[in-house]
């Protein structure tokens, strides 16, 4: 298995699992008004700001098999996490929360308080108002939000390495890869790999300033 099919495997389960999750996470945080809110979006934006380093190192420490939090990941699993794909994707969701909630919550803020009202006015439910309502409106954020997450995981490097090691087939991905043959001194081969990175994180944000001038047209 190639290092650019386990990249974008990782890539894309992380972005699926955690779309739905940025959406409920930004919703809630650009509605609801609570003590201590300061607190609860400081924490899902502490990624940003940690070395993924030392969200690698917190997050061997739970899932190593000698510790309480270990040995219940390892009984729901089957198998203990550290150098394994599962493990992977666990880290990968961790570390992208940031890029899941916060283009959500952007969107979900730049909603007039004064339709969702109408919307309940005329009768709509809660669920039917989100569905008809603010789903329809905040279409630029999902696809930002999963472009972050997609294109963050295609590079992320720290916590991969640290998680998941570097198990041919399995976990080692594009930047592990670079990585290595630039240890072996293989220029060329570190040179198609990011090069390849590159046109694909280009063309993303690409697509993402495209459909945020196209709304801008729209409005």
């Amino acid at each position: 298995m190639s290092p650019f099919f386990v990249s974008f495997k990782l890539a894309l389960w992380t972005t699926l699992i955690l779309l739905p999750v940025g959406m409920l996470l930004g919703r809630w945080l650009a509605f609801a008004q609570f003590k201590g809110k300061a607190w609860v979006e400081s924490l899902i934006l502490l990624p940003l700001v940690l070395p993924p380093t030392v969200i690698g190192y917190y997050l061997l420490l739970v899932f190593s098999p000698d510790s309480f939090s270990g040995n219940l990941v390892t009984q729901w699993f089957g198998q203990p996490l550290v150098f394994t794909f599962p493990g992977l994707v666990i880290a990968s969701i961790v570390v992208n929360l940031p890029f899941a909630v916060q283009p959500m919550q952007l969107a979900y803020g730049s909603l007039p308080q004064e339709v969702r009202e109408a919307a309940w006015v005329s009768g709509l439910s809660s669920s039917k108002t989100w569905w008809h309502i603010e789903l329809p409106q905040i279409w630029q954020g999902i696809l930002g939000s999963a472009t972050l997450i997609f294109s963050h995981t295609l590079g992320e490097f720290g916590v991969v390495l640290l998680v998941g090691g570097n198990i041919e087939g399995r976990t080692r991905t594009v930047s592990i890869a670079i990585y290595d043959h630039v240890q072996a001194f293989d220029m060329l081969s570190a040179g198609w790999y990011s090069a390849a990175l590159l046109v694909f994180s280009l063309a993303a944000l690409m697509v993402v300033r495209m459909s945020a001038q196209k709304s801008k047209r729209t409005h």
